[in-house]
């Protein structure tokens, strides 16, 4: 029954929305296309000379239920910087079940079931609430490299992330990160529309340029190396 809905519920989505998704990927001259399994759809563009992808459909973690709005980018980043900016909520439930299930000794549940950005909450130290100023309020923040983060939030991304956060409930989650040079960016996303996916690119643009200065501004030879505990936390092979 459950899989009898999961093939239904896409069909619920407007025709007519999809294709104001489609006219409005056109009008930014970006390549659109449906993918079929799950009723979603793909769209392919760019940020000044960065390719960036939208992806939207079915959840590819626990922690969205349903659907989610999924960016992309390659940004050529080191390969062992690891960063994460997530809403309260979601940072403060997931810590608690993650740091429970290692302190008993599941490591293998937490390796196989826990996606691999939620265990960056027991693998790397927070931002303090000091350090987070007005964004701690509604999210919270870890990274390999902490001064990293900090020289990221520092320009125009914390106030974009205070200005789109206003479209999220405090239980909504949201996650964006940069693991293996890339930047990802995810949320839950019932009811795609044009206009709410532009503000969100809105802010991943914002995301891009300024981890692209940051990076220029960085000695890559600082970054910890991730792989410190590599039998308890092996990395993932692709971004999901």
């Amino acid at each position: 029954m459950l899989a009898l809905i999961k093939r239904l519920w896409p069909a619920s989505t407007s025709q007519p929305r999809l294709q104001s998704i489609e006219q409005w990927a056109h009008v930014r001259q970006a390549q659109w296309r449906r993918v079929r399994d799950d009723g979603g759809f793909v769209i392919d563009g760019a940020h000044g000379s960065v390719p960036w992808r939208i992806e939207w459909g079915a959840s590819h973690r626990s922690y969205i239920a349903g659907s989610e709005l999924r960016f992309i980018a390659e940004l050529g980043l080191h390969r062992d910087l690891q960063a994460m900016v997530l809403n309260r909520v979601l940072m403060l439930s997931s810590e608690a079940r993650v740091y429970d299930e290692y302190v008993q000794g599941v490591q293998t549940r937490v390796d196989t079931q826990t996606p691999t950005e939620i265990r960056w909450l027991v693998m790397y130290t927070k931002l303090s609430a000091s350090e987070l100023g007005r964004l701690g309020l509604r999210f919270g923040g870890v990274a390999s490299a902490k001064s990293w983060l900090l020289a990221w939030l520092a320009g125009p991304l914390s106030e974009a992330l205070l200005d789109s956060g206003r479209d999220l409930s405090e239980n909504d989650a949201f996650v964006l990160s940069i693991a293996r040079g890339r930047l990802g960016m995810r949320l839950a996303m019932r009811d795609p529309r044009p206009e709410r996916i532009e503000r969100w690119l809105g802010l991943f643009g914002v995301a891009i340029d300024e981890a692209r200065r940051v990076a220029g501004e960085w000695r890559d030879s600082t970054l910890p190396v991730a792989s410190t505990r590599p039998s308890v936390w092996p990395r993932d092979s692709r971004l999901e």
